[in-house]
């Protein structure tokens, strides 16, 4: 199977190196060369520099790109080029209604589309072991399973177009208030000066207890914010979320108060901090 995959950034550079392990033929491409070439050199593997040329030979078209606009761009240049019956994967964190337009296009043009949205953040891309949450036609789910198998540790198909970019945003939404309840959890224990390390032993192995707290409460506690998933991409997903909050009815107010916290975060300076960073925001506030 010849594989493209486009955005060769923290996340796609380890995913389409875990597909080369695999044995597929895989070809990088990157907006920025200079990535593409450190990923080609890397790996040992065909980078290009032509998306179009790349594309026109690709039984799968896989991508991880940064916004709406960047993925719009790159599938309406690769559906006039690929062949009838090629797949395009996207796992980029977009809005639905994206998808839902991207799907329509690549039906037109005899393609099909997935979006196959992933949480696990830097290290679970490293690592092979990303979740997987899928909007793609039914009759596709084994086909996406095989490419993005040597990277992920669940796939699960939501539905249709759109349900897997829709399901993202459940996961950025639950996120977002479990890390701020972390952050205010230790930030409490530090005001009340007892030793957070004891209350992380007593709390972590009950109800409170999460994958959240257990990774990052004691990175919080040191104040180190550099472990992967950054605040402005945090506030792009909430920001999506949110959007689709006002089309469908959803009352997501813990969520909209937490994109409000990290814009705080921003001011201070954080943008590429990453998303535990809401402690810094309790923390300023607890020396000033």
């Amino acid at each position: 199977m010849r594989i493209v995959f486009a955005g060769l950034g923290v996340m796609g550079a380890p995913m389409a190196g875990h597909l080369l392990k695999a044995g597929f033929e895989v070809v990088g491409f990157n907006r920025s060369i200079d990535k593409a070439m450190a990923w080609g050199e890397a790996h040992r593997a065909a980078f290009a520099t032509d998306f179009e040329e790349a594309v026109e030979n690709a039984e799968v078209l896989v991508l991880c790109v940064g916004r709406d606009d960047d993925v719009r761009d790159l599938v309406t240049r690769a559906a006039g080029r690929m062949a009838v019956g090629s797949l395009i994967i996207d796992h980029t964190t977009t809005s639905a209604r994206l998808a839902r337009e991207l799907s329509v296009l690549c039906i037109s043009k005899g393609l099909h589309f997935a979006d196959a949205p992933v949480s696990g953040g830097q290290a679970g891309a490293v690592n092979g072991a990303l979740s997987v949450m899928v909007g793609c036609e039914e009759s596709q789910l084994a086909r996406v399973r095989a490419v993005t198998l040597p990277y992920t540790k669940s796939l699960t198909r939501i539905g249709e177009a759109g349900a897997g970019q829709t399901a993202k945003m459940c996961n950025q939404i639950a996120i977002a208030g479990a890390v701020q309840g972390i952050a205010e959890a230790l930030h409490f224990a530090k005001c009340a000066d007892i030793d957070p390390e004891l209350v992380f032993q007593a709390i972590s192995q009950g109800a409170a207890g999460s994958w959240q707290m257990s990774n990052r409460w004691a990175t919080m506690a040191e104040g180190r914010y550099d472990f992967g998933f950054a605040v402005d991409w945090m506030r792009k997903d909430l920001g999506i979320a949110l959007d689709e909050a006002r089309s469908n009815g959803a009352h997501l107010s813990v969520a909209a108060l937490v994109d409000q916290f990290y814009s705080e975060v921003q001011a201070m300076g954080g943008q590429r901090w990453d998303t535990s960073s809401l402690h810094a925001r309790l923390e300023a506030r607890r020396k000033s």
